[in-house]
């Protein structure tokens, strides 16, 4: 595959990445809660991810068992968790201001790969720190002037979504070398969905989904910002550099924000427009020149 190929399918998965938050509130005006969506999208990704592979690659749905723990952190403390407290930002304040909170998640690796794998803090990763944070209290409202209409609970899960959301890469940096990506992926959803099967609470909702509208805009969900984004992700990863993958799915949060302001009338002011731009250069900082190995929370 030539290199502009794999760069529009890295360019198109990360793009489609951005598309999360439109599924999400639409599923949030037929009356379902933050808590409900996340088992909406493990289940219905489950679902479809381990049918893809079962009809195309088998062989990527093998593991030991032994490593059952470590999926168990990608699927359900990074991936469920990570999905809760990004909705529920979405519920609380805006598509726009979640996505901002949540590309938090390389300051999150940065830090626990420092102790966890005794990772060196380069300059470049520790300007990605500052930046970052500044980047943030800016967004909220914090700087210049402290004063913000965030509230402190939209704050802290908004961070936290970013927290969980980087668990998925420590996690699965212990088996990134045993498995496909695709394996680790299908893997994180089954660990995901058999928590939310029982938990999700879906089964008092269970008539909305006799409604074609509803159908539509879960199996949505799974398949496009989810399933299909992954695969069209992957597919670049396998021909160019993680680093560059990383740059390149900085479209990711900007086709985001452009659906919040389309879509929504999301409204960021400008000072949180200049913290937004803040935290998506630290990604640009924190991109290393050497090959490294890549997982995408999903």
């Amino acid at each position: 595959m030539s290199r502009t190929k794999a760069y529009a399918f890295a360019i198109s998965g990360a793009a489609l990445w951005g598309l999360t938050g439109l599924f999400v509130q639409f599923l949030y005006d037929y009356g379902f809660t933050p808590w409900q969506v996340v088992a909406i999208r493990a289940i219905f990704s489950g679902l479809l991810i381990v049918s893809y592979l079962s009809i195309f690659n088998p062989s990527y749905l093998k593991i030991n068992l032994r490593d059952l723990p470590f999926f168990i952190g990608t699927g359900i403390i990074s991936i469920v968790f990570f999905n809760w407290c990004f909705f529920t930002v979405i519920d609380e304040t805006s598509i726009s201001l979640a996505v901002v909170l949540l590309y938090t998640g390389p300051f999150f690796v940065t830090l626990l790969s420092r102790f966890l794998f005794k990772e060196w803090l380069t300059k470049r990763k520790v300007a990605a720190l500052f930046v970052t944070i500044a980047g943030c209290a800016f967004t909220v409202g914090l700087l210049p002037s402290f004063n913000t209409s965030v509230s402190g609970f939209a704050i802290i899960t908004g961070i936290g979504s970013g927290f969980f959301y980087a668990l998925y890469s420590i996690f699965g940096k212990y088996v990134s070398r045993k498995y496909h990506s695709l394996t680790i992926t299908a893997w994180s959803f089954i660990c995901a969905s058999t928590l939310m099967l029982p938990a999700g609470g879906l089964l008092p909702q269970a008539g909305l989904f006799l409604d074609l509208r509803v159908l539509f805009f879960a199996a949505g969900l799974a398949l496009i910002p989810t399933v299909l984004a992954y695969i069209f992700y992957t597919i670049g990863l396998t021909y160019i550099e993680s680093s560059r993958a990383s740059i390149l799915s900085t479209i990711e949060p900007v086709v985001a924000l452009f659906v919040g302001f389309a879509v929504f009338g999301d409204q960021l002011g400008g000072w949180q427009m200049a913290g937004a731009a803040l935290v998506l250069s630290s990604i640009f900082l924190v991109s290393e020149k050497k090959r490294i190995s890549s997982s995408r929370g999903l």
